[in-house]
Parts: structure tokens; C-alpha cells; sequence
């Protein structure tokens, strides 16, 4: 079973390789903002098979990198918009009507909304390199009106991240179906593990300063 699915994948990373090299950094451009918007589509399907093209010489690593960025964060702006002028209002009619069920009030968003407004920096950076969360973590953004510019700095920061990783792979491992689901598992795993890490470290430093801000206005 798990060797067919192994080739399944290899079909389709050698259509989506031929596919990449027929439409170019421009269709890379649009497939990672389908798949930062609402559309679950894996990044793994673009990238990996990019960093294959560039290990052949027929792609530019920097313009994949460009082209991955900039187009993760058109898709994360396209699901930022639509919560920013659109969600809340419909989010608060299905709240009013059938928030019990789910046991939600238009209080715990507002919470929600508040602590996105103070933490949203380090939620939207971490957000962005976890998987299933990266499509979502746009939308609490919007919600929250998050500074735009803030906002796109840390998705392209993020976004960045992954995007490299996901090249890298293609580029070291090529054809290698195996090693390349191996290393992502792994990198995944490690992603997870550095997001705590660096949560703990956030709570900390806030915890910290909240304690320094509190013995200063005493003194």
C-alpha cells in the first residue's frame, strides 16, 4: 500500500515537474496564493518539484524563492481581506445564532480578537510555518485588523522559511520520493518543536517585561 502511494506521488511530481517548467515562475506565483487562501492546496506539490527545475539549471533558485514568497503572501492578504471587511460581520450572525452549540459568544472572540491585537507579531510568524494552520492563521489577522504592513512582513517571514526548506528538498534529493516524505516529516516535527520554543521564549520575555514595566511605575 505505502509503496503505490509512493508512486502515485511520483506521477504526480513528474507531471507537476513538467507542468512547472510549461508555465513557469508566474504559475508557481499562482499556485502558492491558491494554496495560502482559502483552497487546500499543498505547497509541497509547487515547490518540491521547482527545486527539482533548479537542480537541472532550468529555473532560478532566487526568482522560486521571490515567486513562492510573494505569492503565499497574495493569497494570505486575499484571506486577510475578506475577514478584514467581510468575516466579523457574518462570523457575529452565525455566533448569535447558533454559537451555543459550539459553546462561543461574541465575548471569546472578542478575546480572541484582543489577544491577536497583542500577540499577533509572533501568531502570525509561528502560524505560518505549522502546517493547516498557514492557510488559517490570516483569517484571526483580519478579524483583529492587524497592521498590514506587520502583518505581511511576518507571512513573507514565515512564508520564507518554508519555502526554502521546500526548495531545498527538491534541489538535494530530486527523484527520491522517499527521502524527500522522510526529511519533510522530520523538518515538520522540528518546525513544531522550534514554534514551542520560541512561545516559551515569548512568554517569558512578556511575563519579564510586564514585571520590569510594573516595578518601574511602583518605583
Amino acid at each position: 500500500m505505502l509503496s503505490e502511494l509512493f508512486i502515485a506521488f511520483q506521477n504526480i511530481l513528474n507531471y507537476v515537474v513538467e507542468l512547472m517548467s510549461s508555465f513557469g515562475y508566474a504559475g508557481i506565483f499562482v499556485l502558492m496564493a491558491i494554496e495560502s487562501s482559502f483552497i487546500p492546496f499543498p505547497s509541497e506539490i509547487v515547490l518540491v518539484p521547482a527545486g527539482i527545475l533548479v537542480k537541472r539549471g532550468q529555473m532560478n533558485f532566487f526568482i522560486v524563492m521571490l515567486a513562492g514568497v510573494l505569492g503565499s503572501l497574495a493569497g494570505a492578504l486575499i484571506n486577510y481581506y475578506l475577514a478584514y471587511f467581510l468575516g466579523r460581520k457574518s462570523v457575529n450572525l452565525l455566533i448569535k445564532k447558533y454559537g451555543k452549540i459550539f459553546f462561543l459568544d461574541e465575548a471569546s472572540l472578542i478575546k480572541t480578537d484582543v489577544f491577536f491585537k497583542n500577540h499577533g507579531e509572533i501568531t502570525n510568524f509561528i502560524g505560518r510555518l505549522i502546517p493547516l494552520i498557514r492557510q488559517l492563521i490570516s483569517l484571526p489577522a483580519g478579524f483583529a485588523k492587524m497592521n498590514i504592513f506587520k502583518f505581511s512582513f511576518y507571512t513573507v517571514l514565515g512564508a520564507g522559511i518554508w519555502s526554502f526548506i521546500l526548495i531545498a528538498l527538491g534541489y538535494w534529493f530530486e527523484d527520491n520520493i522517499e527521502l524527500i516524505h522522510e526529511n519533510l516529516y522530520y523538518i515538520t516535527l522540528l518546525l513544531i518543536l522550534l514554534s514551542l520554543i520560541i512561545i516559551i521564549i515569548y512568554i517569558i520575555y512578556m511575563r519579564r517585561k510586564r514585571l520590569w514595566n510594573t516595578a518601574f511605575l511602583e518605583d
